[in-house]
């Protein structure tokens, strides 16, 4: 058996354990061993090709590196700022394949046709999600001057025209104009700028997974230029995954997928103003939730991105484990994209040791809630803002929500009335059955708890 066998069977073993490692992350309880998996898949894939390398100097340097790098954001990265880091790994992912692509036309003047497509593919999809992954990490991370969406003039009119001339640029380069390659990426990332911007920072989980899909596709088509068939497969299965990612959260988000793509994600502006929304809101204490607590028989926990900065998951399991030694059935209700990626409230619970049969999704809990006695919603908002049901002009406008309103008491938890991602006040803080404590979560959740305990 040649060697060229031997490498194409360690590739083929490799594609097959991503494969398993993605079916395996489709569960809380087994994407650990996912993970695992994959990661042994892509151990396997880089031996192959290091086994072709005759000299070790840059890519010694390149190893050494990138696993400071990446030990140092494994151990410093808080969970809040996870979407951010994700944004930046989709966003270098994409990057890596435009340099990968663009060297290995440059090093063969005679590249077939598929291969000169496939480096313009690279390029362009490569470029794009490395400048608007940069984009969706500056909003996450809600710097300064990307806070709010911005739009340009004509702003569908210019991209349209960056597109149709990244077009172009691909006609040269399949052509032989190689040069046509670095206007190509430069137009691209520009592009990818313009179609991130306008984008509010509430649709930034729908984003981060199209975007996470862009890096798979240009690794992909990396593969067909590079000739390496571990590439394209694991390239195809993050594109495609990407993809189907995106589409449950367009659902999720009531959006389409044009929407995401040409960047009109805003809604316009929602009736009535903070103070008359807020005028009859009704604040209360530990002490009082206690008591609440007291005679209720089901009660169901609503996370949010508020949970997450105050680090409060310890603290909802604490709670519950109180409540359910007194009797009482406890559940979590998950949207789709509470806080802001996809699964961050499941992973969140998973590491306070919450039972994943607990976990219940927005679709199995919303036709229940008129039978739960406290919802207590954990910095969440703009997930449970009756105002995409009410309001035709809301941001949020048509988006699924978990329908806390509809149980018979409703405690949110939340340092103050500021609004969440969309900007817009939330009328559920203000409703006849809701009660409002301020407070630091983990800090509420803890008082509450003792309370309990005392009473």
């Amino acid at each position: 058996m040649n060697v060229l066998v031997i490498e194409k069977l360690i590739y083929l073993v490799a594609a097959v354990l991503f494969i398993f490692g993605l079916k395996r992350m489709q569960h809380p309880r087994t994407a650990v061993q996912g993970n695992l998996l994959g990661a042994i898949g892509m151990a396997l894939a880089v031996a192959v090709v290091l086994a072709r390398v005759s000299s070790f100097g840059y890519i010694a340097a390149g190893l050494v590196i990138g696993t400071i790098i990446g030990t140092v954001l494994a151990l410093r990265i808080q969970m809040t700022a996870m979407p951010q880091l994700v944004a930046l790994f989709n966003g270098f992912g994409g990057f890596a394949s435009v340099f990968v692509a663009g060297g290995a036309v440059l090093v063969s003047p005679n590249a077939t046709l598929d291969s000169l497509l496939a480096t313009g593919a690279s390029g362009l999809i490569g470029a794009v999600t490395f400048s608007g992954s940069l984009v969706a990490f500056a909003k996450l991370q809600e710097l300064q001057a990307f806070r709010r969406p911005f739009r340009l003039p004509m702003q569908h009119l210019i991209n349209a025209v960056l597109a149709l001339f990244c077009i172009g640029m691909i006609y040269l380069i399949v052509q032989g104009t190689l040069w046509a390659y670095v206007l190509l990426s430069l137009a691209a990332l520009v592009l990818g700028v313009f179609l991130v911007i306008p984008i509010g920072g509430a649709d930034m989980p729908v984003v981060i997974a199209l975007l996470n899909s862009y890096s798979g596709l240009a690794a992909a088509a990396t593969g067909f230029v590079i000739d390496n068939n571990v590439l394209i497969i694991s390239g195809s299965l993050v594109g495609a995954s990407g993809i189907i990612l995106t589409q449950l959260m367009c659902k999720a988000m009531n959006r389409s997928i044009v929407n995401v793509l040409f960047g009109v994600m805003e809604g316009g502006a929602s009736a009535g103003t903070d103070d008359e929304i807020y005028a009859n809101v009704k604040s209360t204490t530990p002490e009082d939730v206690a008591i609440i607590l007291d005679g209720a028989q089901r009660v169901v926990f609503i996370p949010g991105y508020g949970m997450a900065v105050a680090q409060a998951q310890h603290a909802v399991r604490n709670l519950a484990k109180v409540l359910e030694e007194r009797g009482t059935k406890v559940e979590y209700a998950i949207h789709p994209v509470a806080g802001r990626m996809p699964g961050h409230m499941n992973v969140l619970l998973a590491e306070a040791d919450v039972p994943y049969e607990q976990l219940i999704e927005m679709d199995e809990i919303n036709p229940t809630m008129d039978t739960v006695d406290v919802a207590i919603v954990v910095g969440a908002n703009d997930v449970v803002n009756p105002l995409a049901n009410t309001d035709p002009g809301s941001p949020i406008a048509g988006m699924p929500i978990i329908q806390a309103d509809r149980a018979r008491t409703v405690i949110v938890i939340k340092r103050s009335l500021s609004p969440g991602f969309a900007k817009i006040p939330n009328p559920l803080f203000a409703a006849d059955n809701t009660y409002m404590l301020f407070s630091d979560a983990q800090k509420a959740l803890t008082d509450i708890t003792t309370a309990v305990k005392e009473g």
